[in-house]
């Protein structure tokens, strides 16, 4: 299970990431611009974060081992799609329907974990899916370098499919089904959250180009704006919201996410830019510049499941607070790589110290922010901490290029590109460090519980001792179901005559 579910997410992951080193080489071979390198990342970030949390309420709606399996083809398809893409257009469009499967498949690998495992086993687990999840997005840029060095940039997008035919063999074999409250398909929030993201993303991108006082831009970003409140609007008057709005009434569950947006928007804005710079500025080839952040993939390797074990025994609060802030000494060492591009004194100090805050913060957010959620809601709760990582990395992506000034054909200028990179590392740090900053403010630490034994166990039954009973472990489905969950006797006692199946042959 945690294989099907790692491989699963971390392909969706790998292509993320992969892309990035693959950026220079496609520019170069369709002739394309800042704004089409822009699209080309948040074309398939855009429609994976709009439509998440469609894919985590069908997945507990209609099954989460059935959505992944359904989104891992559909990935699959895309992902070909794209490795014959023949202009830089059609290799957008095809990258945005890489994201819808993406984000089918993605909240319920998440989802599964928290289903499936008991709650003892959950951090671990947990902590194994994010580092290992974690390491295929390191080692993106690293894989993407090596195809790309050995044959051509296609074949990041074609290596997809043997990965998709292991992950579905796994999981259609030992994936258990699982399933939350079923409820109908929330089209208007779906429709509504993803033109919200396409307009604001449209109008940031087109800023570089227009200006940001064109009316193209500025009635963009005030519909994407519009868009947002309508969706919010929508999903509080639906009863059967794709986001249950009640969910961000926990504190924790809120904060996670506010912390996740700050330090997934600043992280996303440096992979987007870190291999580009590598490449033109320092003149590394795609291989080397994807190695350049291998330290990343180990220390997340080696580190996140003990960062996780660290957060479950002291309580998040610590981790993901001096986790963001190392994120951001990171990227502020990342301002003295330069035109001569040595690895050694410039490039890998900053990657140790950026991988070191990296492993520290990312399994520890993520599993607080599923552990402030109500267990029905799991697969929303995950769709929602992706989409708000997604759509901070998709803002981030559009945004920051534009306010260093990284435009146009910028990239074909080492001297004009490195300067306005080390604007831009700056402003992510700064961003960063406002993330841990803001763990500190509102990241609780869980008190102890003691665990209450349940009254129906402790009940004392009504009439003669009948000491076997059905093995029924957890609460009842429905809260009128209960006297069903605690009984009947496997021998036919008071307590079968009793249920609501009196008469009919004893169900467990």
């Amino acid at each position: 299970m945690l294989a099907a579910t790692v491989l699963g997410s971390g392909m969706a992951s790998l292509d993320a990431t992969v892309v990035g080193i693959a950026l220079p080489a496609i520019a170069h071979d369709f002739h394309a611009q800042v704004d089409s390198m822009q699209w080309a990342v948040d074309g398939y970030t855009l429609t994976l974060a709009g439509l998440l949390l469609l894919g985590g309420a069908l997945g507990d709606s209609l099954g989460r081992r059935r959505l992944f399996l359904i989104g891992c083809a559909w990935f699959t398809v895309a992902s070909l799609a794209c490795g014959f893409a023949p202009d830089v257009g059609f290799l957008i469009a095809a990258r945005a329907l890489q994201g819808v499967g993406a984000a089918l498949l993605t909240p319920g690998s998440l989802a599964i974990l928290q289903a499936s495992f008991a709650p003892s086993d959950r951090p671990r687990a947990i902590g194994a899916w994010s580092g290992l999840g974690g390491v295929a997005t390191a080692i993106g840029p690293f894989l993407g370098g090596w195809l790309i060095s050995a044959v051509s940039w296609r074949l990041v997008f074609f290596i997809n499919l043997p990965l998709a035919i292991i992950v579905m063999a796994i999981a259609a074999r030992h994936v258990p089904e699982s399933r939350g409250e079923k409820q109908k398909v929330d089209v208007t929030g779906a429709a509504t959250i993803s033109l919200s993201l396409a307009g604001l993303t449209y109008g940031l991108i087109a800023a570089s180009s227009r200006g940001w006082g064109s009316a193209v831009v500025l009635g963009s970003i005030l519909a994407g704006v519009v868009l947002l409140g309508v969706f919010l609007y929508a999903e509080n008057r639906n009863p059967a919201p794709m986001l249950p709005l009640g969910i961000f009434r926990s504190r924790q569950f809120s904060a996670a996410n506010a912390v996740t947006f700050v330090v997934y928007g600043a992280m996303g804005a440096i992979f987007f830019l870190m291999p580009v710079v590598l490449q033109e500025v320092c003149g590394y080839s795609p291989l080397e510049a994807g190695a350049a952040l291998l330290p990343v993939t180990a220390l997340m390797l080696v580190l996140s499941a003990r960062a996780s074990a660290l957060a479950a025994r002291i309580g998040p609060r610590l981790p993901m607070t001096v986790g963001p802030l190392l994120i951001a000494a990171g990227m502020v060492l990342f301002v003295r790589v330069d035109a001569s591009g040595n690895y050694l004194t410039e490039v890998l100090p900053a990657a140790l110290v950026f991988g070191l805050g990296t492993s520290l913060n990312v399994a520890p957010l993520t599993a607080t922010a599923l552990a402030a959620a109500p267990a029905e809601h799991a697969g929303v709760a995950s769709a929602v901490n992706n989409a708000v990582a997604r759509a901070a990395s998709l803002i981030a992506v559009a945004v920051l290029p534009v306010v260093a000034g990284i435009t146009g054909d910028v990239y074909l200028h080492p001297g004009e590109l490195a300067r306005a990179f080390h604007v831009a590392v700056l402003i992510a740090a700064a961003w960063c460090a406002a993330g841990g900053v803001l763990a500190f403010a509102s990241i609780r630490n869980p008190g102890r519980e003691k665990v209450k034994p349940s009254p129906a166990r402790n009940r004392a039954p009504s009439g003669p001792a009948h000491p076997r009973y059905c093995a029924v472990d957890g609460p009842p489905l429905r809260p009128g179901v209960a006297a069903a969950v605690a009984g009947p006797t496997l021998d036919g006692g008071p307590a079968a005559a009793t249920s609501p199946d009196a008469g009919q042959e004893p169900r467990t």
